[in-house]
């Protein structure tokens, strides 16, 4: 049997998510001797087409039997997945719906599915975690993803769902990774109604920003001012063990949502199509969990 060959293109490398992403993937392929090859996008959309694209056009002893993508913007490329397809390349996307997966399983013999985390309960979630740390009420500064990522969406619905009405959000809008957060809490500080805002709360849509954001706070020269901010409880989404989780522990977050990486599960999945005849779902949905459970959150101090 021929090793099988898959291409998993993935967001960025400046994130841990993406990074945990490719480790997964890594592992799996190990374990299950395939073949994955790993590009980061750099978050630029049509860096991520070409590198795609590049790929399935290649020479057929080159080309990956399938690919496996986290889409950068706003789109899944729809194009780009018809060519693999008309080649027989299969094509897995992650953490994104798209409206052509059906149309594309009734005529390609390669498996084609997408697989998420469920972002509606993640949002939901966090919506949850806002109401048992401020019980009373109060705001938040809410840094979400970029404004075209569908997943920053779904969180947000989700959040928007079931948080109280007595509990208000302040946007402000990130890449996914610190250094994007650090810059839009820096910009929205040196405007006048920043000051006059009272936040009660730093809810993230995931930890990477929830940390770049403290960050920034940790730089304000006036210590009461610093330690006024510092003291808030921060919350993301992720859950990762090195990061979100050790965070967790060390007290920088007072909650995140665990969200496992998927590009592995991916392979797992292809590789059960490929080698056993398994074809997967056309939705695999993973559910995430509340970290800590949210009957374990306290209410932060006023």
């Amino acid at each position: 049997m021929k090793t099988l060959r898959v291409l998993v293109a993935l967001l960025t490398s400046d994130n841990d998510y993406q990074i945990e992403q490719a480790a997964s993937a890594t592992q799996m392929a190990s374990k299950l001797g395939v073949e994955a090859k790993i590009v980061y996008a750099d978050n630029d959309a049509i860096n991520q087409s070409t590198q795609i694209l590049k790929a399935i056009q290649a020479a057929p002893e080159e080309r990956p039997d399938a690919v496996v993508f986290e889409p950068v913007g706003g789109t899944a490329f729809p194009q780009v997945a018809r060519a693999a397809a008309t080649v027989g390349v299969g094509w897995v996307v992650m953490n994104r719906e798209t409206n052509y997966i059906t149309e594309l399983r009734q005529t390609c013999k390669a498996p084609v599915f997408m697989l998420s985390s469920d972002h509606f309960e993640v949002g939901r979630i966090q919506g949850r975690q806002f109401a048992a740390l401020l019980p009373g009420g109060g705001s938040v500064l809410h840094i979400q993803g970029p404004s075209e990522s569908l997943t920053a969406k779904e969180r947000l619905l989700g959040t928007m769902e079931v948080k109280p009405a007595n509990i208000h959000l302040t946007t402000l809008k990130g890449q996914w990774t610190e250094e994007s957060a650090q810059r839009a809490v820096r910009s929205w500080l040196k405007l006048s109604t920043s000051q006059k805002s009272h936040i009660d709360l730093i809810g993230s849509q995931n930890d990477a920003m929830a940390i770049g954001a403290r960050k920034v706070f940790q730089e304000i020269p006036n210590e009461a001012e610093r330690n006024r901010w510092l003291n808030l409880p921060f919350t993301g989404c992720d859950g990762l063990p090195k990061t979100g989780q050790s965070w967790l522990r060390s007290g920088l977050l007072a909650a995140t949502i665990r969200t496992p990486p998927l590009a592995g599960q991916a392979i797992e999945l292809l590789v059960g199509a490929y080698q056993h005849g398994k074809i997967p779902p056309e939705r695999v949905l993973v559910a995430p969990t509340s970290l800590p459970g949210l009957e374990a959150l306290h209410p932060s101090k006023p």
